[in-house]
């Protein structure tokens, strides 16, 4: 629950995107087109910013939860991205706002890596997808939260504050109260061990065991150990001959899945306000839509252990395919949400099917770091298809930007299921 909350505040952070750049142009702050800071639209510029700042902290600072351990590198995360985002609410240029942004960016990158690792490692073996399902239950009910509150905010100014100001000022401060809460977690088991640090995993599993009311393990004795020698990650092992396949296919599966998800979730107001909609509007829809989030992945997490994460990954992404060509062609407000909605719902289905399926092909002592590496393409793909987004969206209109998601998502359903192992019941050492 402590970690959920935490990505909770994350994801709200991270969905910002595209529900308050419109305030941010109603500020002058932002400009559309060529009139922006690089030439392009900031809020094109806006969301790269973002997404280069998480490529940079999942790919070279995620390497650090797997030498000093995953609680206190998601702390440092957490504190890094909370200050930089309530930084951000007070800046009054677009340089300051885009370089904020692309601060907070690294602590996301950081911090989304190292608790999906955390939690894998946590979970038993046949609720490995269950708990992701929940646990994704729980953060993406940011979603819908960062909705309501642009909806409802953006237009509006309080004390000489724009409303979009509020929007990131909640967010900053609640993950910096998360913060607080959740300096008792306790350190990976798993972890502990893999550093041969047996004693430490043996008292956290025993207090563990005593919160959930089983019986306690028996007294650590040292003999009882095997003892080894902790091994040390390097980034040249992902690459071996047992690991290089993996690799280059979670590359791949992030670098497309990417496309799909945040160009439809970051964009939605924008695609909805380019069928016709307007922004007050655009939004009231947008906040309908996202319920979805939460709730597609409540319902998931009642069958999430019974099919193959591999197989899960593939029939939501044809779900997205169908249901996205669809909302291309729609025109009406009720089929644009029932569309949109079905979109959503897919996308948080394949959420948790894949956060949970990358954690689970690596063994512990280079998990946070072959994860980290291999998301990092999902958010180095958006920097780029971001801008990519926004130039489809000005000169080929909503239906360009769809058939743009939908070629990319059928790239993700060819890759996992031609080249994905099998993962389910099966113990993580032994994949």
């Amino acid at each position: 629950m402590l970690l959920s909350l935490g990505g909770f505040f994350e994801l709200y952070d991270l969905f910002q995107t595209g529900y308050i750049s419109s305030g941010l142009l109603a500020e002058n702050i932002f400009h559309l087109g060529s009139a922006g800071i690089f030439g392009i639209s900031d809020q094109a510029a806006f969301a790269s910013a973002t997404f280069f700042g998480l490529f940079l902290g999942a790919s070279l600072l995620t390497p650090y939860a797997d030498r000093f351990g995953r609680r206190i590198t998601f702390m440092f995360a957490l504190a890094w991205y909370g200050c930089f985002s309530l930084l951000m609410a007070f800046q009054h240029h677009a340089e300051g706002v885009i370089f904020c942004r692309f601060l907070v960016g690294v602590g996301l990158g950081l911090e989304l890596v190292t608790i999906d690792t955390y939690l894998t490692e946590w979970v038993p073996t046949h609720l490995r997808s269950r708990a992701f399902a929940f646990a994704f239950f729980i953060q993406f009910l940011s979603v819908p939260a960062v909705a309501l509150m642009s909806w409802w905010l953006v237009p509006q100014t309080f004390f000489g504050l724009s409303g979009w100001r509020y929007v990131v000022i909640a967010g900053a401060l609640c993950s910096l109260v998360i913060w607080l809460v959740r300096k008792n977690l306790p350190e990976s088991a798993r972890w502990l061990a893999q550093q041969g640090r047996y004693e430490e995993a043996h008292h956290v599993v025993s207090a563990m065991e005593k919160r959930c009311g089983v019986a306690v393990s028996p007294a650590y004795i040292q003999a009882d150990a095997v003892v080894e020698l902790p091994r040390k990650g390097t980034f040249k092992e992902i690459w071996s001959a047992q690991y290089r396949s993996r690799t280059l296919m979670l590359m791949t599966m992030n670098f497309f899945q990417a496309i799909g998800f945040f160009g439809f979730g970051n964009w939605l107001p924008a695609l909805l306000s380019g069928k016709g909609t307007s922004v007050t509007h655009s939004l009231l829809y947008a906040f309908f839509i996202t319920l979805a989030y939460p709730l597609g992945s409540l319902i998931c997490s009642r069958y999430a252990d019974k099919i193959e994460n591999k197989w899960q990954i593939v029939l939501s992404s044809l779900m997205t395919v169908i249901f996205g060509t669809l909302f291309a062609f729609q025109t009406s407000a009720i089929m644009l949400i029932i569309c949109g909605f079905l979109i959503t719902y897919s996308n948080a289905w394949l959420t948790y099917s894949y956060h949970a399926y990358q954690t689970e092909i690596f063994p512990t002592h280079i998990r946070a770091r072959a994860v980290g590496f291999c998301y990092s393409f999902s958010r180095l793909s958006t920097v780029f298809s971001s801008i990519m987004i926004g130039l489809i969206l000005q000169y080929a209109g909503t239906q360009g930007v769809i058939a743009f998601i939908v070629f990319s998502m059928l790239v993700v359903m060819l890759v996992i299921g031609l080249f994905g192992p099998k993962t389910r019941g099966i113990n993580l050492e032994k994949i």
